[in-house]
């Protein structure tokens, strides 16, 4: 079993930045792909961003991409999250998952997720 536990939600003006955390335990963190994807109200999940197990061929949309930066360190079973320039449209629940086989943009892909994170980013 894995658990997925995000932090670094918030609130943040305009402009600003947010770096979220997602801490994972009981596996081997190395083996697993991540992304991060974010869910607006009604809505369904969107893709956010995604990086390899090796930490290489991260994935972005063009909404995020040169605002967004993913990154993990395997020796603390974490990966991150870095938001610059946020704006008012980045406001969602932010959620992290993993999986051992696919380094994906699609949220079927992802075997495991965690609860989730709440970032809203004020005009």
């Amino acid at each position: 079993q894995v658990q997925l536990v995000e932090s670094g939600g918030g609130l943040v003006q305009a402009g600003g930045s947010l770096r979220l955390s997602c801490a994972v335990s009981g596996r081997t963190f190395s083996g697993y792909n991540m992304g991060w994807f974010r869910q607006f109200p009604g809505k369904e999940r969107e893709f956010v961003a995604a990086v390899s197990w090796r930490g290489g061929s991260p994935l972005y949309p063009d909404s995020v991409r040169g605002r967004f930066t993913i990154s993990r360190d395997n020796a603390k079973n974490t990966v991150y999250l870095q938001m610059i320039s946020l704006k008012p449209e980045d406001t969602a629940v932010y959620y992290c998952a993993a999986d051992p086989v696919r380094l994906s943009k699609t949220v079927q892909d992802y075997r495991y997720w965690g609860q989730g994170t709440q970032v809203t980013v004020s005009s």
